[in-house]
């Protein structure tokens, strides 16, 4: 059974005290004692997310974190600890939790660190890190290839759902810094006045709540990776900040007295046309530029039709396999219409829509209605396959369809897009679409 939180511990008090600050966020919470319960725990079920110490008797929290990554790799793991030194939080991020945390905090710390890192979409398998046959994306994976080879920066441009993250997480795992840290962080996520002490760390006393040091996320990737995404969603005063670590190899903490060198590969990712954002004064130009030495598009789905068959059969086995349903297969017309359709939302709509299907049928096959796709007409499709729409636009039409079919729920719409509710609030504001800030189910 795939479980939401469970929350390591070896002192009760501080076990339940965690606990509860994060049911009072509505997620169903688990506790273990010690990494040993834990680990009994993971032997039955998968867990969502682990939020762990990392000192305890027995097994330590990056022993756990070990293997939790080998039972379960797509699980996220954040740590706790009250001794955090810098070369403690590189060592975890490079054995691959998500962030750690350092006591004492506060219920609404620990909530919003798990809120940043809480996986919406989750399967216990874990996907391989890209799969391509179509001549576009051989092509693209080349070049992702040889940037990999350099310490340049690179900038991945793409509609949402095409899998520019996987194609960040390749470049790093293909360059020499694949043994460093992999660090991702969404900057659309956080909000604006926590993004800066996130990105470049602050020192204790620097703000209120600041009850002791913490490295940022340049820190964390030291000699590893650092992958900024939705880096258009960065405030006019933050990307002065990025362009000046760009140019000197070097932070200031909030509240710091001297620069901190940071040897770290950059990649930005983004699902704008950034040049138009530089065309109309929203993203400064010379960052652009400092971001843009090297530049990989990621082509949608609609334009890649040998990958969306390959995609197709690959998620219709897996999610059979993982719901108990091993000989489940699309009938030819379900892939009829899964070849009629244009995918708006790329992969992660792929992923989503078969994902359910497989869940909900109920016959030896999978059938067209059980895909619950709307009827497309060939013209639409060729369209979506031929033309220039812009990216803008696509984008535009997937969010709109999206927020009908879920009934107006932000929620669930930012959900399924794999997009932020603040990303989400932002584009509606920019359509001009009104209404409540969030439509609850």
């Amino acid at each position: 059974m795939i479980k939401e939180i469970l929350v390591v511990d070896d002192e009760p008090h501080m076990a339940r005290a965690m606990a509860e600050a994060l049911r009072r966020k509505k997620y169903e919470v688990e506790t273990a004692g010690s990494a040993e319960e834990a680990l009994t725990l993971l032997g039955r079920d998968l867990y969502r997310m682990v939020v762990s110490d990392i000192r305890m008797g027995g097994l330590d929290g990056k022993e756990l974190l070990k293997r939790i990554k080998t039972i379960s790799p797509r699980t996220v793991v954040v740590l706790v600890t009250a001794f955090g030194t810098i070369e403690d939080a590189v060592d975890v991020m490079k054995f691959g939790a998500s962030d750690y945390i350092l006591k004492p905090f506060s219920a609404d710390q620990l909530q919003e660190a798990v809120g940043h890192y809480y996986p919406r979409d989750f399967s216990p398998i874990k996907y391989p890190s890209l799969l391509s046959v179509d001549p576009l994306s051989k092509d693209l994976m080349k070049m992702a290839e040889r940037a990999a080879k350099t310490n340049a920066t690179v900038l991945i441009q793409g509609e949402s759902g095409v899998g520019k993250e996987l194609l960040a997480r390749y470049i790093h795992d293909k360059s020499p810094r694949s043994s460093g840290p992999f660090v991702a962080i969404n900057c659309a996520a956080i909000p604006e006045n926590l993004l800066e002490s996130e990105l470049f760390g602050y020192e204790k006393g620097s703000f209120t709540g600041a009850l002791h040091s913490k490295p940022g996320k340049f820190e964390l990737a030291q000699e590893g990776t650092l992958v900024l995404d939705e880096v258009s969603e960065l405030h006019p005063s933050l990307q002065s900040k990025l362009l000046r670590v760009l140019q000197e190899r070097e932070v200031d903490r909030v509240g710091g007295l001297k620069p901190i060198p940071v040897d770290v590969r950059l990649i930005a990712v983004t699902n704008r046309d950034l040049r138009l954002w530089v065309k109309e004064g929203k993203f400064r130009e010379d960052l652009f530029f400092r971001l843009n030495v090297l530049s990989l598009t990621f082509p949608p789905l609609r334009k890649r039709r040998d990958d969306l068959k390959l995609l197709a059969g690959h998620f219709t086995e897996l999610f059979a396999r993982e719901n108990g349903k091993p000989d489940l297969k699309l009938s030819p017309a379900a892939w009829e219409k899964v070849m009629g359709y244009p995918w708006p939302g790329n992969v992660r709509e792929l992923q989503n829509v078969l994902q359910r299907a497989v869940i909900l049928a109920d016959g030896e096959s999978l059938q067209p209605q059980d895909l619950g796709l709307p009827e497309v007409g060939a013209v639409a499709v060729q369209e979506a396959e031929s033309s220039d729409v812009s990216l803008a636009e696509l984008e535009k039409r997937t969010i709109l369809s999206t927020l009908e079919k879920n009934g107006g729920n932000r929620r669930k719409t930012a959900e399924i897009l794999g997009i932020s509710e603040r990303t989400l609030r932002n584009k509606l504001k920019e359509y001009r679409v009104s209404g409540p800030e969030e439509n609850e189910e």
